[in-house]
């Protein structure tokens, strides 16, 4: 598998509409064994891949301006929070074709509002247009708001492994570095959320990459987190890319 980067653009960042933040817009390509996946890192946990003609939005949240984006032919959800579950968004870039896969919980809070969903449950796999989604658990282990009260409970959200050729791309959703995590397998590119107190943070985070060893890692949902402490924590881990990219809006 070759997982060399061919030319990253830096796309000019359309007007942003009303209370919204023009993302900065700057795109990967990754080589697979079934043609090029580009990755769009556009804000926050907001992510947007294109493969084999398609396009496939995870957690789009409209405080980034999503003006000019492709409407979806798949989306997936990770869990029910505001900044990854934006009904009305939803609806935008939902088409007539487009296929959305969640947990079971997002699919209930929904409630047919946004067109039908695919549920998926931990630890399940299923495929859509030809990509193999696996849900993994993300939770959290020690944070939340009291004693037996995390802020994410194991079973209410997925993270995902998506499978493009020989390309396994996973995205953490909101978690801390559980076991699940820590026992993955052959990731080419993983997305791992640092938002400290509902995720872990920058330093656990680099911890728990070290420990599955995706061969490029994006840090994202990282407000108020410093980046480059995670990208030091990584930088005697062999084989593994540290990819920093503007999520928040900053300039």
């Amino acid at each position: 598998m070759n997982l060399k980067t061919v030319c990253p653009l830096l796309l000019v960042a359309l007007s942003p509409a009303f209370g919204a933040v023009a993302p900065n817009r700057q795109s990967d390509v990754i080589q697979t064994s079934k043609g090029p996946l580009k990755i769009t890192p556009l804000y926050h946990g907001s992510v947007m891949l294109e493969f084999g003609g398609k396009i496939i939005h995870v957690d789009p949240w409209s405080n980034a301006d999503y003006t000019g984006i492709p409407q979806a032919d798949l989306i997936v959800i990770t869990h029910s929070h505001a900044d990854h579950m934006d009904p009305a968004l939803l609806k935008t870039l939902r088409k007539e074709s487009t296929i959305l896969v969640s947990s079971p919980a997002v699919t209930d809070t929904l409630n047919g509002t946004v067109g039908d969903t695919d549920a998926i449950s931990n630890g399940e796999k299923k495929t859509f247009m030809g990509i193999e989604i696996e849900a993994v658990p993300m939770y959290n282990l020690k944070l939340g708001s009291g004693p037996g009260k995390p802020f994410h409970h194991k079973g209410i959200g997925n993270g995902y492994i998506m499978t493009f050729g020989d390309t396994r791309v996973y995205f953490s959703g909101d978690t801390e570095c559980t076991p699940e995590m820590k026992a993955l397998k052959n990731i080419s590119v993983a997305f791992v959320a640092m938002n400290p107190p509902r995720t872990m943070p920058a330093t656990e985070a680099a911890a728990c990459v070290d420990a599955f060893r995706p061969k490029i890692v994006y840090p994202y949902h990282y407000r108020g987190q410093n980046t480059q402490d995670f990208a030091d924590g990584l930088k005697n881990t062999p084989g593994v890319e540290v990819r920093l990219r503007k999520l928040e809006g900053e300039p």
